[in-house]
């Protein structure tokens, strides 16, 4: 497989992205002294940028769901059946088929995250009120697709708000013990996704504004960029692919154990 995987045409056509000179160029955050109010409309924005990688997809990107479908039929060849509802009835007889398809979309996602100028391909996608690092951005749209994919391959539903909101913390960068401790839970990883399922929506929407602001913090800042490149190769002030890269595949394992097959 080469680097240019990730990319390969899938099946579900994309919507037109505007052009790359059509993206703001004002920082989302010059400081601390920003109100709360222009901090909560970029976490607002983060999480509907993760809201739609997973359902519809960004620029070349295909949504979670499709692009999971069209890597089980490139696995399952004649023996695929399509589906084609938000949430996937696994058979017992396919779990291999899975986690083939689990392992080949982490390699895609890893691949992505490390070829040179992939981000900028994804042409103006960033066209928001304010701006997201391009290289942080991209990370968070591959990251969250990903866990995504693993998650309805397993047997959830992507588009659940309680799968979600753990998607998201995912693509933050936390295991599954960060995670229960998010949501205030204490529990094992085993169980957490079960104990996540019957909180009431409510509380997921209040754990969401909670989870918008810790991806503000990581990809939308500057201080969360000094943060993130601390002790980490830098290539012209921009985290190197290989960092990126190595996170993806962090990711991909942290998906594989919070999204078990029931």
């Amino acid at each position: 497989m080469t680097n240019t995987t990730a990319l390969e045409p899938e099946e579900t056509p994309t919507s037109a992205v505007p052009e790359a000179d059509e993206a703001p160029t004002a920082a989302i955050i010059e400081d601390e002294e920003v109100s709360m109010t222009t901090a909560e409309k970029a976490s607002n924005q983060l999480m509907k940028m993760v809201g739609t990688v997973v359902d519809t997809g960004i620029g070349p990107l295909t949504g979670s769901i499709a692009w999971a479908e069209d890597r089980l039929a490139r696995v399952q060849g004649s023996r695929y059946e399509h589906n084609d509802n938000p949430t996937r009835t696994v058979r017992t007889d396919e779990h291999d088929d899975i986690e083939k398809t689990i392992t080949k979309l982490i390699l895609e996602s890893v691949q992505a995250a490390s070829v040179n100028g992939f981000v900028t391909g994804l042409g103006g996608f960033i066209a928001m009120p304010v701006t997201v690092p391009a290289n942080m951005a991209g990370a968070l749209v591959v990251n969250a697709r990903l866990a995504a994919a693993i998650a309805y391959l397993r047997g959830y539903n992507p588009k659940d708000p309680h799968v979600i909101t753990v998607v998201t913390l995912i693509a933050v960068g936390s295991n599954a013990q960060q995670i229960a401790k998010t949501v205030g839970i204490k529990i094992g990883q085993k169980v957490a996704m079960e104990a996540i399922r019957k909180l009431p929506i409510a509380l997921i929407r209040e754990i969401n504004k909670k989870v918008g602001f810790m991806l503000l913090a990581k990809y939308g800042t500057k201080r969360g960029l000094i943060v993130l490149a601390k002790g980490v190769p830098l290539v012209g002030g921009v985290v190197g692919g290989a960092v990126d890269a190595t996170m993806t595949h962090v990711i991909g394992r942290t998906a594989r154990g919070m999204f078990s097959l029931d």
